[in-house]
Parts: C-alpha cells; structure tokens; sequence
C-alpha cells in the first residue's frame, strides 16, 4: 500500500520579482481582514442602555423565557407610543389658558373721553340753506327768510365740512365747569373729533401729552358740568335714519390709541343727573395663530391710523364701502375724499347697511394681541336738589327749570390705582411637549435621547458593513483565493524516482497545480543552494 505525505511548499527569495505586484494586494487583505466586522444583535443588546432588550436577544434558541420578555417590551413600547401620539396631538391643537392678574402701580394713565352732543345740528345757527340742503337728514321742510317752501329757490353746493363745525354744539357753550385732580381745566383741553353725532370732543386724546392720575377714587378724575343746550334741538317733523328722540350726551371711555366708536361702543348720559363713572383698566394680550385669531403688531402699519384697532378697523371697512358705492365719504371717515353731500344719504345708509350685514366675510377685523380697555361701573344723583337749584341759577343766569331740563355732571374716576392683566398663554409648548415624551420614554421602555442615538449608531454600522460588501463582492474573492492555503500530496514511490539533481529546478509563475500553493516565506539563503547567475527556487518538502 502506497504512503502518501502532506507537504508545504516554500518559495526562496529569488521569486520576489514575480510576485512583486501579488504584495499590495496581499496587504490590503490584511487590512480588510483586521476591519472589525459590524456588531451582532445580540451584543448590540447586551451594550444598548435601552431596557429589556438584553433579555430577548441573546446566543441560542428561542426559549419562553424570552418569549415573554419580547412580549412585555412590545407592550410597553406600544404604551409608549400610544402617550407619545396623544402628547404629538395635543400639541397640534395649541391650546391656550386665560392668566388673569392685578397689579398695583404709583400712577396710571387717564383715559381718554370722548363726548358728543346727542343733537348734531343747532336749530339757531342754520341758514336756509343749510335747512333746505339738510332736509333729508333733519326732516325740516325747506323754507326761505319769510317761512315758507320755495319752489325754485336755489343754494350754492353745501360744504358739508363747514356745516357741521358751524352748526355743531360749541364746548365753549356747553362746558359750564371742569375740574381734573383737583386742577381746574377749560375748553383748551379738548380737541374736536367728529363722529356720527357730527362735531364731537375729546378729553386728554393726545398719547405724547397724556395726563396721569396718582390717586384713586371720587374727585380724582375727570368731573365737568355741561348744558346739553335743549332749546338748541331740532324739532321733529318726520322721521329720518338720523332722527333722534333723546336728549343729553354720548360718552365713551377709550385709550388714546384707538379713534371713538361712539354710536356703538358710547355710553348716554341724562341731564338733570350726576353720573358717576368708576373705572377699572384692562390689560389684554392675545395670542397670534396658531394658538389665538389676534393681529399682530409685526403685520404693515394699518392705513389712516397710527396703530390697529377694531374701531379704526371698523372706521376703515366703512370708508370703503361708501366710497366704492357711492364715491364720496362721510365727515368722520379717514382719507381725503370728498364728503357726501345730503342728496346721496339715501345711498350711503344703503352701503353702511349691507357692509353690516356682510361686514364678517368681506372686512374682517382681528383683534388686536394687545388691546386696552375700561371696565365701568355707573351710578347716579339727582341734580340738583331743591337747595342748589336757586344757587345754580343765580350762577349761571339760568331758570331753576333750564337748570333740571339741561345741566348735568359727569365725573369719572379710577376705582384704584392697580389693572388688571388678562394674557393667554400657551398651554402647551414644545419644552413641556419633549419633557412629556421623555417622561413616558423613560417610565416605559427606559430609553432616552442617548439610546435613541446608540440605536442609530447601530443602524448606521449595519448599513455601512453591508454596502462594503455589495460594493466590492470580486476584489473580496479575489483576495480570499490568494489567501487559501493548498495542500500537496506527494507518494513515496515518487519521491524515490526522482534524482537529487532533479530537486532544484526553476518553476515559472503558474506552473504548479490548481492543488498547491506556495507558502511565501523566505528562509535564509543557503551556500550550497546559492548559484551564481541562476534564479531558481528551493522547494522545502517538510515530511
């Protein structure tokens, strides 16, 4: 029976020329064979901070016991996800809360008040003119300096600006006394605003020079006594849009940021009363979308008005709407259009009644986020008594009677010094959204931001491995064949056939079997393996 030996074959250092190019691929095999390989699963998880995973994946078969602990992560993590997307859809619905506050101060800023006469024209100070140019907001028949209706009479245009200053009650009438803190005021400390009332005043309108209260309560504001000048009104002979059945005065109580609303947002005062007004400032904010509907002061500057409010808004959305129908603006609108002239009233109640009705769709006004205003509080005397009544009439050259009919005394006051703040917050922001998320991450699965990281990291180094090796599947074979060891099997009988001088001989690169593969080391040079010009190889049986 033949023996057969297993030898390896060794190469001497003369075949270094040949295999010179094999070395740099030799190299990089050994690079890419040291490259640690992507981390398995299961050590992933006995180094993730993430809980319970370390119990689910580990070495072998699946037994119960990771059966149920797969079954509880999956049931927390679900808890999980369940809080998170109830916190996720709260937050998408930004909530707001109301905080209502009070907060005291040394002094406050006194509003601004506005009066108007309830009678717009003064029955004495109209020419014929005016009547007959009027007759269709008064109701009055034309008539000429004798009393009766012309028939063809003709007036130059009216100018309907000079009309109502002309005709309007004059403060320096009306106005019998006025006192602010204890200081005496006049006329002067008014200004002129016209209105739907026609020529109105305004206490303390100017926001650079506006007067400041430093004490609350009765005679600490604004006390005036008026005459309401009733032999002045007109008298009624039919019913208009403009008529009016009242006597005394409107009154509204605003900031000096925003123009009066009177015929909306005024309050009316009777003669014969004083009316005392207590006040109590309120500080709104609001907040702008999502969480609110509020316009904010970052938006363009709003036409016709130093700041936005939702009178100047409303003031504005009725200038165009008269101006579009009609062509022409009423003496209290903003711009410098031409005012309307009486004979087109019937087209301005037509355009003033449908922007009403259509007012939300087609001008809508926000309101602002941060808005001020006047909580009040009335009260009333009668005036004057039966004592005063002879005193008032010596003073003012006026019948006990005139006095009761026509005099009234408004005085208006803050019921402290403090405000009230009311300010929607937000609800729910994004610091309470993640503190939520990470609270429930925590109690259920106990991971954080940083196992949230490890596990991408993990992610990341599985992808990157598998694309290292779809991206170079030939080199990798290549580099592993030259790597694979091969074995030679070499009988004895052949060993003894062959002559010692037939154990050198020279072997050019890819002579050998499939089978054998050269082990490149390189022993020491021997002498008597050494010949001169000749480069051959040493073949090292190891037997």
């Amino acid at each position: 029976m033949p023996i057969e030996f297993v030898c390896k074959i060794k190469f001497a250092e003369e075949d270094e020329k040949q295999k010179s190019k094999q070395d740099g691929d030799k190299e990089s095999l050994i690079e890419e064979s040291c490259t640690p390989p992507a981390k398995d699963l299961a050590g992933f998880a006995n180094s993730c901070s993430l809980h319970g995973i370390n119990h689910i994946f580990v070495s072998g078969r699946l037994g119960i016991r990771q059966t149920l602990w797969a079954l509880a992560f999956l049931t927390s993590l679900a808890l999980f996800l369940y809080q998170a997307a109830k916190c996720a859809i709260s937050y998408l619905e930004h909530p707001h809360v109301t905080a209502l506050n009070e907060e005291a101060t040394p002094e406050m800023v006194f509003p601004a008040v506005t009066i108007c006469n309830i009678n717009r024209f003064r029955f004495s100070a109209l020419t014929d003119a005016d009547i007959y140019h009027l007759a269709n907001l008064t109701g009055l028949p034309p008539k000429n300096k004798d009393g009766h209706k012309p028939t063809d009479l003709m007036y130059p245009a009216p100018d309907m600006q000079d009309i109502f200053n002309r005709t309007g009650h004059q403060l320096e009438e009306m106005l019998m006394s006025c006192n602010f803190s204890g200081q005496n005021c006049s006329v002067e400390d008014f200004s002129v605003v016209y209105t739907r009332y026609g020529k109105c005043y305004t206490f303390n309108g100017n926001k650079t020079t506006s007067r400041k209260t430093k004490q609350g309560g009765m005679g600490n504001g604004l006390e005036i006594m008026l005459d309401i000048q009733q032999d002045e009104y007109l008298p009624i002979w039919r019913e208009t849009n403009e008529t009016s059945l009242e006597a005394g005065i409107r009154v509204q109580i605003h900031s000096q940021d925003e123009p009066p609303y009177i015929h909306q947002l005024g309050f009316g005062v009777s003669p014969g009363f004083q009316t005392f007004v207590s006040c109590q400032e309120q500080r709104l904010t609001y907040l702008p979308q999502p969480w609110g509907n509020c316009r904010s002061t970052s938006k363009e500057k709003f036409p016709g008005y130093d700041t936005y409010s939702i009178s100047a808004c409303r003031l504005l959305c009725e200038t165009n709407e008269v101006l579009r129908v009609c062509n022409c603006r009423m003496v209290h609108m903003p711009g410098t259009a031409d005012i309307c002239p009486p004979s087109k009233i019937n087209c301005v109640d037509k355009a003033l009644a449908q922007q009403q009705k259509n007012s939300g769709d087609t001008c809508p006004c926000e309101t602002p986020c941060n808005l001020t205003r006047y909580g009040k509080e009335l009260s009333m005397v009668k005036i004057p008594s039966k004592g005063s009544a002879r005193y008032l009439s010596r003073k003012y050259d006026k019948s006990e009677d005139y006095i009761r009919d026509n005099f009234l005394v408004l005085d208006i006051f803050f019921e402290a010094l403090n405000y009230e703040t009311i300010e929607q917050k937000k609800a729910y922001d994004v610091a309470g959204l993640l503190g939520d998320i990470g609270g429930q991450m925590g109690l259920f699965i106990g991971a954080s931001i940083l196992t949230v990281l490890e596990i991408l990291d993990y992610i990341y180094e599985v992808i990157k491995h598998r694309l290292q090796r779809l991206l170079r599947p030939q080199k990798e074979e290549k580099k592993n064949k030259q790597q694979t060891s091969t074995v030679a099997t070499v009988g004895l009988e052949e060993m003894k056939a062959k002559e010692p001088n037939d154990m050198t001989r020279s072997h050019p690169e890819g002579a050998y079997a499939n089978t054998i593969l050269p082990n490149h080391h390189h022993p020491l040079p021997h002498p008597h393996h050494h010949h001169a010009g000749h480069h051959g190889v040493f073949e090292d049986f190891a037997c």
